[in-house]
């Protein structure tokens, strides 16, 4: 029913969230054959008249207009720069854009049909501008929004324009959150403040009085990417991706309150707290797990008072540098980025942050003036990209489950419009990090949606002769050799576990170009000379800023660029480079010799022949029989050798004997999380698997600590949610369980298992053709197995050094290991 501004329910209605979580509707996302990208764009870019492009402001838009009926459908396209909420008759309907850039700046096409109704209606949408105060991950043309409807009728109505309304809204500040405050590198963007008298409450409903509002000022014209106009602003594509899911959670502990009296169940259970005048409050509030959403503060009353929302991964101790077990609060301080409201003295408004936050503790600070506050209510909205969890894994462990699913909560938490390495800290999409939360979607959930968005986005952050950047989108641009080598493999892990030939082909340009720039920067030898930019390779203590010896540098924010690689011989030469470029060669000829060009496969495979000859020659230590990380000989890791039998430099017993003797050996390197992600599956190649489930003490010690999601290292880290330690969902499968893809898209199964201590596994996947199901039994020195492969979809069993056929379908294996072979 019609709500009247000004009333109670009017009230409920904030711009920064908008809505109580149950009102919350999210239209479907937009598919090619519903919405059809228009051929020509009628609508304008607007903006608020006399305000500037690119400063720091909130902005209110409206457009109101008659219908005679309620009509079954009623689509438009839409989106905003930095970014936009669209609310229809007070019903936020959508958030957006998707991230990309001005080259390909994404608009969303939702269907507002449901929210409309015979009569007067309004589209409310706020946009916002943080100018120098944006997150990294943000790129920005100028402050602007434009909606177009789908069709003549509806393009007549609502398109963007002079028609409609819009004001700043001068309740909002910005609130910096930077290194200063967070003690750390921070670029998630700042918090918000909002001065609740200021605000113009009940904007977004149809019965609000914008009388006084002035015309919206047109800013640019609308246009496609591939339009033939001139000048253009925004290059507009479509959306690729869903909608973020949303759905309502609570906070689950009340842990600790001074200054206030609160409720039994609260917050776990709503319920009042009343803040008396003149007192200061606070309270520590505990969600029991990390999550990402939007939390929702709703109170009445306290007039003149000051309200601060802060968030934290985890609570320090007494000396702010070491975190302890993560349950633990006695003892601890906070520290974390925050949001503050100034209620205004009405009645059960509503706060929400613009942007989702990151949390498994939350401050909430009162400190009231001559008049009461009331909370009546707090409480989260979860988003995140609508994975579904489809893979499921049963060995009888509660501490294998349990990893499982600590590592699908990081996943999940590390994917939103983009897969991000930390939604604390950046909310950056990293090349390197991608790789691997890629394969956990592949192998959890089949949705492959985010990864083909990943690689596109990665293919168009290359400018001139430059490979793809480390990060991106981004607005401060940033190069990581290995990372732009191991796009090359990101690229080929979608062609082997999704197939699609006509993606993988649309990459070859990319692939070709990267491969190019790295043949410009090699030695006569094939190995890669020293190279610009970040060397980053893996957080060990003993590489400055991740880089290994010969490309030592300090951190990559500490000096200029041109200081980066002083180099400790003549050659520059790092095996762990040189090794990263093989395996771009070998993923290059493989995708050529498949979907491209055949003479360049040949091309890439005489490269790699030739790489891997140099390998041997200057990297071989015959005395230690371990490959070195440098032409010198005097330093070597676990990495340098994993790599090398991951890139065949040594293969069959050879490659066992040598990563055997790299693990044992204590004076080596040894890998952070993120890179035991490459060792773990250079044991799987080397016929290790079986060890496996020795090597996940890192991952015990995680637990061990209290964290619900794996951090970026171990301890002392600065995140506590990196998803390159979910690396054991995909292993978990693929190593122990044994299934991997043994021909592209699946179109063959190899199942593999290596099942170490575990006397029974088994679990399923999704696979392109439906699922994949294995159950394994050892008994008695025999493997019994059972397997059911989708429709169409051969296979072959390998254990015990026996190798058995399966068909399409069901099937039931009974296995003897050979005397000499492996298990």
């Amino acid at each position: 029913m019609p709500v009247s501004p000004g009333s109670p329910r009017s009230c409920l209605w904030l711009l920064l969230g908008a809505l109580l979580t149950h009102s919350v509707q999210a239209a479907p996302a937009p598919t090619a054959a519903s919405s059809p990208a228009p051929e020509q764009w009628t609508a304008q870019w607007i903006a608020v008249a006399g305000q500037p492009a690119r400063a720091y402001g909130v902005y209110l838009l409206r457009r109101t207009f008659e219908l005679p009926a309620r009509p079954r459908a009623f689509r438009v396209h839409v989106s905003g720069d930095n970014r936009y909420q669209l609310f229809v008759n007070g019903v936020r309907v959508v958030r957006g854009p998707a991230r990309g850039d001005v080259e390909n700046w994404r608009y969303e096409t939702v269907d507002i049909g449901p929210q409309l109704r015979a009569g007067r209606n309004v589209l409310a949408a706020v946009v916002w501008n943080y100018a120098e105060h944006s997150p990294f991950a943000q790129v920005s043309h100028r402050t602007g929004f434009v909606l177009q409807g789908v069709g003549a009728q509806e393009s007549a109505l609502v398109d963007s324009g002079p028609a409609w309304k819009a004001i700043r809204d001068e309740g909002f500040e910005v609130l910096p959150m930077d290194f200063q405050r967070m003690k750390t590198f921070y670029v998630a963007g700042p918090g918000d403040r909002l001065r609740a008298d200021r605000h113009p409450w009940g904007w977004e409903l149809p019965g609000f009085d914008d009388a006084a509002w002035p015309p919206a000022q047109v800013v640019a014209p609308a246009a496609a990417k591939g339009t033939n106009v001139t000048d253009l602003d925004w290059l507009l594509v479509p959306r690729t991706i869903p909608l973020m899911e949303e759905r309502p959670e609570r906070l689950k502990a009340m842990r600790r309150a001074t200054g206030v009296q609160v409720p039994p169940g609260f917050p776990a259970q709503p319920a009042a707290v009343r803040v008396p005048a003149r007192t200061r409050a606070e309270l520590l509030l505990d969600q029991g797990s990390l999550t990402t959403a939007y939390l929702e503060l709703v109170v009445s009353g306290g007039r003149g008072a000051k309200v601060e929302l802060a968030y934290a991964e985890n609570l320090w101790g007494a000396d702010g540098k070491e975190k302890g077990h993560r349950d633990e609060v006695e003892g601890k301080s906070f520290r974390g980025n925050a949001d503050e409201l100034w209620p205004d003295g009405g009645t059960r408004r509503l706060f929400s942050p613009l942007w989702w936050r990151t949390w498994r503790y939350v401050r909430l600070t009162v400190e009231t003036a001559d008049e009461p506050l009331t909370l009546e209510d707090l409480r989260g909205v979860y988003t995140g990209y609508p994975f579904e969890r489809r893979a499921r894994f049963d060995a009888r462990s509660s501490e294998l489950e349990k990893i499982l699913d600590v590592g699908w909560r990081t996943a999940r938490l590390c994917a939103h419009e983009t897969y991000m390495d930390c939604p604390y800290y950046e909310q950056i999409q990293y090349v390197g990090d991608t790789r691997v939360q890629a394969l956990v979607s592949l192998y959890m959930s089949g949705d492959d949606r985010l990864m083909r968005n990943a690689i596109v986005q990665f293919n168009q952050s290359r400018t001139g002769d430059e490979p793809p950047m480390s990060r991106y989108p981004v607005s401060s641009p940033q190069y990581i050799p290995a990372f732009s080598l191991l796009w090359v493999g990101l690229v080929h892990d979608h062609w082997w576990y999704r197939g699609d030939p006509a993606f993988a082909r649309e990459q070859l340009p990319g692939v070709r170009a990267v491969l190019s720039y790295f043949q410009r920067h090699s030695r006569p030898d094939g190995g890669l000379a020293r190279l610009p930019y970040w060397g980053f390779v893996d957080w060990v203590d003993g590489w400055p800023g991740g880089v290994p010896p010969s490309w030592s540098v300090p951190p990559p924010w500490s000096k200029p660029r041109e200081t980066f690689f002083p180099e400790s011989d003549a050659l520059g030469a790092s095996s762990l480079f040189d090794l990263h470029l093989l395996l771009a060669y070998t993923w290059a000829a493989e995708l050529e010799r498949s979907v491209g060009d055949a003479a360049l496969a040949e091309q890439h495979a005489k490269a790699a022949a030739a790489l891997r000859a140099t390998l041997r020659h200057l990297y071989w230590d015959e005395g230690r029989k371990l490959f070195a990380d440098t032409a010198h000989r005097r330093s070597f890791s676990v990495h340098a050798n994993a790599l090398a039998v991951l890139a065949d430099v040594v293969t069959g017993d050879e490659a066992r004997t040598l990563l055997e003797r790299a693990l044992a050996d204590t004076s080596l390197t040894r890998p952070t999380i993120y890179f035991r992600f490459y060792v773990h599956d250079a044991m799987r190649k080397a016929g290790l698997g079986d060890q496996y489930l020795d090597q996940l003490g890192p991952w015990r010690r995680m637990l061990s600590q209290g964290l619900t999601t794996w951090a970026e290292t171990e301890d002392p880290s600065r995140s506590e949610c990196h998803a390159w330690g979910a690396s054991p969902n995909i292993e978990l499968y693929r190593t122990v369980l044994g299934i991997d893809a043994a021909a592209p898209g699946w179109q063959r199964v190899s199942l593999r298992p290596a099942l170490g201590s575990l006397p029974q596994a088994s679990g399923t996947i999704p696979h392109p053709r439906g699922e994949l199901s294995v159950a394994y039994a050892v008994r008695n020195g025999r493997l019994e197995a059972r397997v059911q492969l989708p429709p169409g979809v051969p296979g072959e069993l390998t254990w015990g050094g026996q190798t058995r056929a399966l068909a399409p379908g069901r099937s039931v294996v009974t296995l003897e290991a050979r005397a000499e072979a492996p298990r």
